[in-house]
This record gives structure tokens, sequence and C-alpha cells, in this order.
């Protein structure tokens, strides 16, 4: 029988552009990287004023990662490009810092070695199971960028002697929650790739 709403043919889902909002912002954010370490570079960590522009371009760039992602979610403008770039921006802008930090010693080594081999495993296991699936950022992760980012601000504004104190408590519980996320990605992604 023809004419009925059986017969029609399913509507054609555009290809979403790889240039788009989202992945323009992911861009930016790899831009600012080498801007970011030039001026942590010129700051040497102890002229206040660079301190400050750094600060401030890292903060700029880490705001990019929370507003590519609603972008890309609220206007579906999810790629395959985005998937891979958004985690690799994110770990060269937070790793720049950290090791940074370390090289001025205002961050001891240990905490830069023990949260980038977390991060550098956590993107080898998402392209282990890339084909399985994504694994989305889960409340732990979305919470471990945050205490990241925090504890990097804290690090890099010239704040008051008398509140310096507080930037190794917010980077300590950044490495408790980096660790145990790491973790769950683990069990995660295992699972993903266990049959059923």
């Amino acid at each position: 029988m023809t004419g009925t709403a059986d017969s029609t043919p399913p509507a054609v889902v555009a290809p979403v552009p790889v240039l788009n909002a989202a992945n323009a912002l992911t861009a930016l954010r790899l831009l600012l990287v080498p801007v970011f370490m030039a001026l942590v570079v010129l700051s040497e960590m102890t002229h206040a004023d660079w301190r400050v522009a750094a600060c401030l371009v890292f903060a700029l760039a880490s705001a990019t990662d929370f507003v590519d992602g609603w972008i890309a979610r609220r206007f579906a403008l999810v790629t395959s490009v985005g998937k891979v770039a958004d985690p690799i921006a994110d770990k060269a802008l937070t790793g720049a810092a950290l090791l940074l930090l370390s090289w001025y010693a205002v961050l001891p080594w240990w905490v830069t070695v023990v949260i980038l081999t977390r991060e550098l495993g956590v993107t080898l296991i998402r392209f282990w199971v890339i084909r399985h699936g994504v694994i989305a950022a889960s409340r732990g992760g979305k919470a471990k960028t945050a205490l990241q980012i925090l504890a990097i601000v804290w690090y890099l504004w010239p704040v008051p002697d008398a509140v310096v104190g507080v930037g190794p408590w917010i980077m300590g519980a950044a490495v408790v929650v980096t660790v145990l996320t790491g973790f769950d990605y683990v069990a995660r992604a295992v699972r993903l790739r266990t049959p059923r």
C-alpha cells in the first residue's frame, strides 16, 4: 500500500560542521597556551604584574573549556574533532601551568608528576575505548577540573602572604580527587570494553 506514513523517507540529518563555535573556542584555548607560558616566563613567578597577566590568561583559557562544552551540547555541535581536541587542549593548558609552577619551585614536582600521570593515563584510556564509546565526564571529573583550576589560579595570583598557605590545601584536594577519579575512569573503561 503506497502513500502511507510508512513510505515517507527518513529525514536526512545534516552533518555537524567541524568549523563551529565550540571547536573555535577549543582552538582558542590551544592558542592561549603559549601566550600563557610566555607570561609566566616573563614573570619568573616574582613580578606581580606579569603574574596577574598570566593568571588572567589562564582563567580566560580555562573558561573556554566550560563554554565550548555547553555550546556543543546546547546547539548539537558535537564533532569527532572536538571530542579529541577538547581534552588535548585541557591537558596542554593544565600541564603547562603545573610544569611551570614546579619549574619555578612554587609547586612540588611530585604533585605535577602525579596529576600529569593521571591525565595522560585517562587520555590513553579514552583512545583505548573510543571504538566502544565515549566516557563522559563525571561529576567527580568536573570537580577535579574545577579544583585544579582554582589551585593553579591561587598559585599564579600574587596573593597576600597571610593567605599563601591556602594554596597547598586546595591543591591537596585537587590531587586527591584527581587520583580517585582516575581509578573511576579505569573501572568505567573496563566495563565499556567488557562484552555483555
